[in-house]
């Protein structure tokens, strides 16, 4: 079952969209948003596994969370994949390639909602209302010291869109930041931008760590003993990358011999975390469980990226030098 723009234009590129959502949110919300901004182009939006091998045979473009082999097999006209993640490491990306599939992803769409996550992580450890909550639940009326964030050193780990955000989203609170990325050459939002391999000379100086990075093979387990014995212990951890670019056990033994001063992990390893897993147990760890990038913008702001896109290929005929093209 599916359903379909009846009005298009027959030589602007047929989009489908595959069934899966995210973030709880319907996807003929997305649907609704691309057809508002390609009023002539036949948007299709599969409702069903059927659907999906159906209509990809003569679909241009295809957009949605994931695609699998199985499906990419019906596919005999697709030249663009247009992811709605920002990572693409789930997919065939070696079978788009064989089949000269272009991919482009979500980058910049989380920007804006998870930038203030991070901030409102970072100010609930600074004023310490975990312990105000806990206090409250307990009707105890009972003064005690906070902190400002305002004088401290935030270093930002990852400068995509995401850590721009964030490093955006501080600068009138008066402190000073930090960027890590590969290219330090390439430069950044923040005071002062470092390699990789002056990771811990940022660390050294830290106290407040925002992990933003893509999990790859070299930040897999970045945040290991030693990372941990170069944070000062009035360090807060703020992790809205990956679970796995922290070592669970490391952070556990950092929390346990009060190491650093807390963490706020959006994002845990193992996911989702069991519920008898000791990371639930610590007042001074602050768990959501992944899901600092929703946002009710976010089919909207996805949109905008993938129409323009569609435009682009549609005016050129050409599917090189996309916005966010991955592949």
């Amino acid at each position: 079952m599916t359903d379909s723009k009846a009005d298009a234009d027959p030589d602007s590129p047929t989009v489908l969209v595959l069934r899966r959502g995210t973030h709880g949110m319907p996807v003929s919300d997305y649907v609704g948003e691309l057809r508002d901004r390609l009023p002539h182009h036949d948007i299709r939006r599969a409702r069903t596994p059927q659907a999906e091998r159906e209509h990809i045979a003569d679909a241009d473009i295809v957009t949605g969370m994931t695609i699998d082999e199985e499906l990419l097999s019906h596919a005999e006209n697709l030249r663009l994949f247009a992811c709605a993640y920002a990572g693409t490491g789930h997919l065939p990306l070696d079978s788009l390639e064989s089949k000269d599939v272009a991919v482009t992803n979500a980058s910049g769409v989380h920007g804006p909602n998870i930038g203030e996550h991070v901030l409102g992580a970072m100010l609930t450890f600074t004023r310490d209302f975990l312990r105000a909550r806990r206090q409250q639940s307990r009707r105890e009326w009972r003064h005690y010291q906070a902190n400002e964030l305002q004088g401290s050193t935030v270093t930002i780990v990852g400068l995509g869109a995401i850590g721009e955000s964030v490093a955006e989203r501080l600068e009138g609170f008066g402190v000073e930041t930090i960027g890590v990325r590969y290219s330090p050459e390439k430069g950044g939002p923040t005071n002062e931008v470092l390699g990789f391999d002056d990771l811990h000379d940022a660390l050294a100086r830290t106290d407040y760590l925002v992990l933003a990075c893509p999990l790859t093979d070299e930040t897999r387990g970045l945040l290991d003993d030693a990372a941990f014995d170069t944070l000062p212990p009035n360090a807060i951890l703020v992790n809205v990358a990956r679970g796995q670019v922290v070592g669970t056990d490391a952070l556990l033994s950092a929390i346990r011999g009060n190491q650093i001063r807390g963490a706020a992990l959006d994002v845990t390893d193992p996911e989702p975390l069991p519920e008898d897993h000791p990371l639930w147990n610590f007042e001074n760890v602050l768990i959501t469980p992944h899901m600092a990038g929703h946002t009710p913008r976010y089919f909207a702001r996805l949109a905008d990226i993938v129409a323009e896109n569609v435009r682009r290929a549609g005016e050129t005929g050409s599917y090189d030098e996309l916005t966010n093209q991955v592949r």
